[in-house]
């Protein structure tokens, strides 16, 4: 399994319609049918120029899922941010190939 990830920082002049615009655009990517699932998370770090970093790890089906995602879905989606967002948002992606999951069993 592959998790693609999304980091943005973003100035704190758009912080909170940023949010609800991501809680928007995440279902959108969601229904592309390439990922089982998504988790925003916020990164807890203190930013000296007043901005707010997330990150968003959408957890893909497949390599192959992923590779359609970049090719069928990702420019439309990265351009509707950068036009709504430009220059007060700056993101990087990775990927992420899961090796192994452990969790705690207690009984």
């Amino acid at each position: 399994m592959y998790i693609y990830n999304e980091t943005a920082n973003i100035d704190a002049s758009i912080h909170q319609e940023w949010l609800i615009w991501i809680k928007e655009h995440i279902p959108m990517v969601l229904s592309s049918g390439k990922f089982e699932k998504a988790t925003l998370t916020k990164v807890l770090v203190e930013e000296d120029m007043g901005s707010v970093t997330y990150s968003i790890q959408y957890r893909s089906y497949s390599r192959e899922a992923l590779d359609a995602y970049y090719k069928e879905d990702a420019p439309k989606h990265r351009s509707e941010a950068l036009k709504k967002f430009s220059d007060k948002m700056l993101t990087f992606r990775t990927e992420l190939q899961i090796i192994d999951e452990y969790t705690v069993n207690f009984k």
